[in-house]
């Protein structure tokens, strides 16, 4: 592999068969790591995947005619008894 000028930044472009190996796509993150003094060794980034898999676990938590009303759920704020309610937070 070369390094090249790519703007203000170097770029590597990578061999298709690695590419191939990792399952990547333009767009998707990768990790570079050193590997002893003269290696590199190249990930990929899956931070991505597993926040999304995290937030589809909570799918389907709520009933099917479930519908959040914003304003409903701002009046039932303002019904809160006293030992609920939160200082208020004043601007200086």
């Amino acid at each position: 592999m070369q390094i090249a000028k790519w703007g203000n930044s170097l770029a590597v472009r990578l061999p298709k068969e690695l590419v191939d190996e990792l399952g990547l796509k333009e767009g998707d993150k990768i990790e570079l790591t050193p590997k002893g003094r003269r290696g590199l060794s190249v990930a990929r980034d899956t931070s991505r995947e597993e926040a999304l898999k995290a937030l589809r676990k909570y799918r389907g938590w709520m009933p099917n005619d479930f519908k959040f009303d914003r304003e409903e759920a701002h009046e039932r704020g303002g019904r809160l008894d006293e030992s609920q309610v939160r200082p208020s937070r004043r601007r200086t």
